[in-house]
């Protein structure tokens, strides 16, 4: 059974659970927390990102902020990606997150960082890596403050933002609607 942005509902004890949508794990199910603040990417969002991103995604350093399951950055590497680091704060999610890299035998080349999302991102180093996804929490104020981040340091060389698609971001590089979310991709 399909629930809310293409989760799947699983039978292990009604944990929600999603799939990598393509690449080297495409089909493979994650487990998502049960905390009802977790919105993970739907599946059709991820797929559209990853094919705005194209060859940019090869061999490429990820850094998922505001991380929750890791779909966003378990997706890149899906796809071609080097690496991924993951970026998380609540308990729940940092569990799920960690069960997915177990899950789909990327310990080697993820690090998972239990941490406030935007202070990370403000001490990063300029380049320090090729892509970062940025999904908090919609109608705050964070993603304004992780872009005005970048545009300080920029701490990728691409910036992925998704947001409601009503909420007024910055304008970027490319911007794309997927239903009511938006993604805003800065350069």
């Amino acid at each position: 059974m399909t629930v809310g942005h293409g989760l799947h509902f699983g039978n292990r004890g009604g944990v929600f659970r999603l799939r990598i949508v393509g690449g080297n794990h495409a089909g493979r199910h994650l487990t998502s927390p049960q905390d009802q603040r977790v919105r993970p990417t739907a599946e059709a969002t991820r797929d559209g990102i990853m094919k705005l991103l194209g060859t940019r995604l090869q061999d490429a350093r990820v850094l998922d902020l505001f991380a929750g399951t890791g779909a966003l950055g378990l997706e890149a590497i899906s796809r071609g990606a080097a690496s991924g680091d993951f970026v998380e704060i609540r308990p729940d999610s940092l569990h799920a997150l960690k069960a997915n890299i177990a899950a789909l035998g990327l310990r080697g080349n993820t690090r998972v960082f239990k941490k406030d999302a935007i202070p990370f991102a403000e001490s990063l180093p300029e380049g320090a890596y090729d892509i970062a996804f940025a999904d908090p929490p919609y109608g705050t104020k964070m993603l304004d403050r992780i872009v005005a981040a970048w545009q300080k340091k920029k701490f990728a060389r691409v910036l992925v933002a998704e947001h409601k698609a009503d909420q007024d971001v910055l304008r970027g590089s490319q911007r794309k609607r997927f239903d009511d979310t938006a993604v805003t991709i800065y350069i």
